[in-house]
């Protein structure tokens, strides 16, 4: 294998919210978490479901079938919290992601993965930088910076109660 090729060639971590199958380019994960508690914060939009303590520090947790529309996560076995770094106004964040379950770290080649389809105007799709396919079936490659925008993210700032 050429060294272009091997450049084209990138891990992402699988996750499952309902039945979906999503994805997270592995460089933005830090790290997973079993289901923990979480501190609700009062007077904070529905999908934020609150912070927990990680080592120390304060990181909000969210809860990514409610952004996406879906009904809420409930605790399983399989319930946990990706712990994702994002990039806002120039900023390196911390933020934890309600997911139903991980599946596993997947690589996918450029050409595994498709553009995201044009829904309409009025439907944001942004935040899905592709479509990765795997055998038969679609996986969704989330851009985990553009998941919320920038109004929810300085709203999730505001409402967290440490500054770090």
């Amino acid at each position: 294998m050429s060294a272009a090729a091997m450049n084209e060639i990138k891990q992402y971590l699988t996750f499952k919210l309902e039945n979906e199958v999503f994805a997270l380019d592995v460089a933005t994960v830090r790290e997973v978490l079993d289901f923990t508690t979480v501190t609700r914060i009062p007077r904070t939009p529905d999908f934020m479901r609150g912070v927990i303590n990680l080592r120390g520090s304060v990181v909000p947790v969210v809860d990514l079938r409610l952004a996406f529309g879906m009904s809420a996560t409930q605790k399983t076995v399989n319930t946990c919290i990706i712990v994702v770094e994002i990039r806002f106004e120039g900023e390196t964040a911390i933020m934890g992601a309600l997911a139903d379950s991980v599946e596993e770290v997947i690589d996918l080649e450029a050409d595994q993965i498709q553009p995201t389809p044009r829904i309409g105007a009025s439907i944001k799709t942004d935040f899905i930088r592709g479509m990765g396919k795997r055998d038969a079936d679609f996986i969704m490659i989330l851009d985990i910076d553009r998941v919320f925008s920038a109004d929810q993210l300085a709203g999730l700032r505001s409402a967290s109660p440490v500054a770090a």
